[in-house]
């Protein structure tokens, strides 16, 4: 391996590391889950028109595709809001093993969306997932609802993208998340009366950051989004993709681990609770290498 490609490595180690972190971020900041993604959204979609304006990037999108990139950007907005509202409710360990089996529903979702078969392989490892989720509700029953939302968010984001792998077929990463961004702020803004009316218990919307909470929004927004998604985009032209999505699965691991270290006792789960996210992490490593193998063995020629 080159020193290019170690450094390359290293840096897509410390980007997974920084979505990890995102969780973290979530509890941290003073702000309820659906006003957190709407500054989240609105920070990112001026960092990103920042990024392409100094790069000469093109804005221009077609109105028939910029409406499909928008109802994606609602697809995030939704995965977003559970996630951090399964962080707040829980604790991010649970968010982050909940979030963990977004790689499986791919794996389910894609063949309904490109209408192709499901593999064997495929639903052998979402039933051990499950078996992993068993685990994890059966000591952990007091967290039922955080992990449930964590499930929402991942199966959303298994979702959009999926979605946005067909999107990146016809325009550039940049003008996607632009609009995906922008979608996903004004759906925030649009969803906040009935936020308020009814899942609020009559608390009012919270404009008004607190202490820190700048700081940390600014670190969501520009780094864990823009930052993290433009260094992701340069890597992929230099990794193999089949690397990067197996790192990209070590998210939940980085995660629960600073998720520890930060928060201390609060984040101490019962010793079952990391036997079913083991389950689950497992299941999530082997489903890549199950897939390559695959692939592999249907590419070499046959022999009469």
């Amino acid at each position: 391996m080159s020193s290019h490609s170690f450094k390359d490595y290293l840096l897509l180690h410390f980007i997974v590391m920084i979505w990890g972190f995102t969780a973290i971020l979530g509890l941290l900041i003073s702000l309820p889950s659906l006003e957190l993604v709407f500054y989240r959204t609105l920070i990112a979609t001026f960092g990103v028109l920042v990024v392409m304006l100094v790069r000469k990037k093109s804005i221009s999108v077609p109105l028939p595709e910029l409406l499909k990139i928008a109802g994606v950007g609602v697809l995030i907005s939704l995965h977003w809001i559970f996630f951090f509202w399964s962080a707040r409710v829980s604790t991010a360990s649970v968010c982050l093993a909940g979030m963990a089996t977004t790689s499986l529903w791919t794996a389910f979702v894609e063949p309904m969306v490109n209408r192709t078969k499901v593999k064997w392989y495929e639903v052998a490892l979402g039933l051990l997932v499950i078996s992993g989720l068993l685990v994890i509700f059966q000591f952990e029953s007091g967290y039922w609802l955080g992990l449930a939302m964590a499930l929402v968010s991942a199966f959303l984001g298994a979702l959009f993208s999926v979605l946005n792998g067909r999107l990146t077929m016809r325009h550039t990463p940049y003008q996607i998340t632009l609009f995906e961004m922008g979608a996903a702020c004004l759906f925030a803004l649009l969803f906040m009366p009935i936020y308020a009316k009814f899942l609020t218990e009559g608390n009012p919307i919270q404009w008004a950051w607190k202490d820190l909470d700048w700081l940390w929004l600014l670190l969501l927004g520009g780094v864990c989004t823009v930052y993290a998604f433009s260094v992701s985009v340069d890597l992929m032209k230099r990794l193999p993709v089949f690397s990067i999505n197996l790192t990209i699965n070590l998210e939940p691991v980085y995660g629960i681990l600073l998720a520890v270290l930060i928060f201390g006792e609060k984040e101490k789960m019962t010793p079952q609770f990391y036997l079913g996210t083991l389950i689950i992490l497992v299941s999530v490593l082997i489903y890549p290498i199950l897939n390559y193998w695959n692939k592999r063995r249907k590419s070499l020629p046959t022999i009469n």
